[in-house]
């Protein structure tokens, strides 16, 4: 097996995987002793942080008697499980996590992202997330600078596809009024939010500084969901300390209610883009007067 970010096709092989066992009555312990699969492999395989070998997955498929559509079902997982999307050579440098997050995200139907100090990393022009990611990494080579921009705005494909992705987008306020990049930068910024709400698949709110404190005040996370019912949901967080993706039911309920509270607190829609309008013509007033 390899170890590499896990795709959506892998993270269906491995539940499917799992659910099989289980209801042929085996634990992990019990298929090590049937088979010659070790239980680090097994473990690896049930996380899921590689795709097995083929000889693996058929021995697997014999000890927990699966029928034969069902046989044909999980073959054909393991066939498309590596397949990384749109992923490409320049994105290698990345680290896993963000790399597993950018696949789940071209797969991905919809996706909830709440943002407590910048503009959705979907919504950004390229001038204000070189200055984002400049004020991240304040020591970080040019190049690499450029080719975490180059990545973003790739990212951004999802919302010009053929079918594309369904973003609903909540950001606090303070996301506004930051002067990332400078006056001009942000500017262009909010032009590109008064554009982009426009789109029939992006519902853009705003929660107000009059809310006062919320719980999304503790920092910024994403939930996607996918078209198939089976790949479940994912909810992504990116903090300083490292990045993580919860799966439990537990932990999408939680999320998933958060969000639910956060629009609850925002803006409408109409009334965001009439306050992102109205910071904009502030901005630019500030611009021809300075």
């Amino acid at each position: 097996m390899t170890a590499r970010p896990p795709t959506v096709r892998l993270r269906r092989l491995a539940s499917e995987l799992k659910r099989a066992r289980k209801a042929a009555g085996l634990s992990q312990d019990d298929v090590t002793a049937r088979t010659r699969v070790s239980p680090a492999t097994l473990y690896r395989i049930e996380k899921p942080e590689g795709r097995p070998q083929m000889r693996t997955l058929l021995t697997l498929l014999d000890v927990y008697e699966v029928s034969d559509d069902q046989r044909t079902r999980i073959i054909a997982l393991h066939e498309g499980a590596d397949i990384q999307g749109w992923l490409r050579p320049c994105h290698d440098a990345l680290r896993d996590e963000y790399n597993a997050y950018i696949q789940f995200e071209a797969e991905a139907k919809t996706i909830r992202n709440w943002e407590a100090l910048y503009v959705p990393g979907l919504l950004q022009t390229e001038p204000y997330a070189h200055a984002v990611i400049r004020g991240h990494l304040p020591h970080a080579e040019p190049e690499d600078v450029a080719q975490r921009v180059r990545t973003r705005m790739d990212r951004q494909a999802v919302l010009a596809a053929e079918h594309p992705l369904e973003l609903t987008a909540i950001m606090d306020e303070a996301a506004l009024h930051r002067q990332v990049g400078g006056p001009r930068v942000m500017v262009e910024q909010l032009q590109r939010l008064e554009a982009t709400a426009d789109l029939s698949h992006v519902s853009l709110q705003v929660i107000p500084w009059e809310a006062g404190a919320h719980p999304g005040m503790p920092g910024s996370f994403v939930v996607l969901s996918f078209a198939d019912p089976e790949d479940g949901q994912i909810v992504y967080i990116d903090s300083m300390a490292n990045d993580s993706f919860l799966e439990t039911p537990a932990d999408i309920d939680r999320y998933t209610g958060i969000f639910d509270h956060l629009r609850a607190l925002a803006l409408s829609p109409v009334d965001s883009l009439a306050l992102i309008a109205r910071t904009r013509h502030e901005r630019t007033r500030e611009l021809e007067t300075a």
